[in-house]
């Protein structure tokens, strides 16, 4: 049968190959127009500003939440990028001593990681990287503008960059709901000072006055206080919002085909009738039962045909009959052909689409690919294979995996770079994110951090 003749739209009715699937399914439909990224992205004016314009994130502004759409209607991916978003964060930021190469105890430091719940921050920083490919913070300064106070996690999913200007550089980042943008006034927008991507501390220092700008002139302290940074995964041919690589899966078909399984199997276990026995009666077998009970009144035979119909199904049915012998009788008829009085013949209830179970692990499996996770690393490979490696294969896996996420935590942890430094705590510690590695049972300990410099310590000291 074929899949795409078979599939439950939103109504509950059976999808027709006859009506095109962009009709029929709206919500099934080829995945890959969304990223339609072809030509230039025309900018739009920011509300409330007559000067300002900001490039669109997709080509209807709309790409985050179709991600977000995406990723939320399949259970694999959603668990593939949320294991990302945990492997990225490993054992947590920390601020270590450089001497000691342990969380540091200076009283100003870990004031400010409390009162920043720099934990937090981090996760939130993780998850926008592991979705979007880029996460954006707003720092903070005092008054005095001498140091930063405090961190800010802004979601990616409501920044929009504004167009470069000559030098190629994007000066501002605008925060908005902007999903309702044809509502938005001035007040609902916040700009914030963009510093640069490449050089952001120098940009700082430079805008506070400290060191001369990129011209070689030093200017005249800015009054802002609030300025955003962006750190970005690098992405080939993305100039302002990265489009990450497991995107792919959208633009390919596996996406849409593990989606169309699942309705396929819903609407034929909604729709499909189990019928277990049927049974088949002689017309003759009921004169004979009505002459042998001398019945004459037709309520009377009414009646006991049907009670006889429920005794036939009360027999065939009940579980306590099972094993018990029914006698019928049979005769042969002038053309030599047995005729039964009563025939009880069994229906095949084996599940229909089990056929389709392989394709389903397949389909996982390429997502999982995609996503940059080896299926036993998130429990058992999805579908009806129960096979798994081994203890030690999945520790490896899981240290490899662990390993790749250094790329990701040099991005991440540029911010927390130019806090150090313009707060003038480089001389006292080093931001760093120790990995997770599982250990053997000989160990006796779950598992142990690795620290940069190559020591591991207990995840419970």
């Amino acid at each position: 049968m074929d899949l795409k003749s078979y599939v439950e739209i939103p109504k509950g009715e059976i999808y027709d190959i006859s009506v095109p699937m962009n009709e029929a399914l709206s919500d099934v439909a080829d995945s890959a127009s969304v990223f339609d990224e072809d030509g230039y992205a025309t900018p739009l004016p920011v509300p409330g500003y007559q000067k300002l314009k900001y490039i669109p994130f997709g080509p209807d502004d709309q790409m985050p939440q179709h991600l977000l759409h995406a990723i939320g209607t399949d259970e694999v991916l959603s668990q593939n990028l949320f294991f990302n978003v945990l492997t990225a964060y490993g054992n947590g930021l920390q601020y270590n001593d450089r001497e000691t190469k342990t969380p540091t105890e200076d009283p100003e430091i870990e004031r400010f990681m409390m009162s920043n719940s720099l934990k937090s921050f981090y996760l939130e920083q993780c998850t926008d990287m592991k979705h979007f490919f880029f996460s954006v913070a707003v720092v903070i300064l005092n008054k005095a503008r001498t140091k930063i106070v405090k961190v800010v996690h802004k979601d990616a999913c409501y920044c929009r960059f504004e167009k470069a200007n000559s030098s190629g550089r994007v000066e501002h980042v605008f925060f908005a709901n902007w999903k309702q943008k044809s509502r938005l006034t001035k007040d609902d927008v916040e700009v914030l000072t963009l510093l640069d991507e490449r050089n952001p501390i120098g940009h700082l220092m430079a805008l506070m006055g400290r060191e001369p700008n990129d011209k070689g002139v030093t200017q005249r302290p800015t009054s802002e206080t609030k300025f955003a940074m962006v750190m970005r995964f690098p992405t080939p041919g993305q100039r302002y919002y990265p489009m990450p690589y497991y995107t792919a899966l959208f633009r390919g078909d596996w996406y849409d085909l593990k989606r169309l399984i699942g309705k396929a199997k819903k609407a034929k276990i909604r729709n499909h009738a189990s019928v277990k026995y049927q049974v088949e009666i002689h017309k003759d077998y009921w004169a004979n039962l009505i002459a042998e009970e001398h019945l004459i009144d037709p309520v009377a035979i009414a009646e006991r045909i049907k009670q006889e119909k429920e005794n036939i199904k009360r027999f065939v049915t009940g579980v306590e009959n099972s094993g018990k012998v029914w006698i019928t009788g049979y005769y042969i008829d002038s053309y030599g052909k047995e005729q039964r009085m009563v025939r009880v013949n069994l229906i095949d209830s084996s599940k229909e689409g089990g056929d389709w179970s392989e394709d389903i692990q397949e389909a996982s499996n390429m997502i999982c690919y995609g996503t940059n996770i080896h299926p036993n690393l998130v429990g058992a490979t999805p579908g009806k294979s129960q096979s798994n490696n081994s203890g030690s294969d999945k520790r490896e896996l899981f240290t490899l995996k662990q390993s790749l996420e250094t790329a990701f935590h040099d991005m991440l942890l540029r911010v927390h770079e130019l806090i150090i430094y313009f707060n003038g705590w480089q001389a006292k510690v080093k931001p760093e994110v120790p990995i997770v590695l599982l250990t053997t049972l000989d160990k006796k300990t779950d598992a142990v951090k690795k620290n940069p410099d190559g020591t591991t310590t207990d995840v419970n000291d």
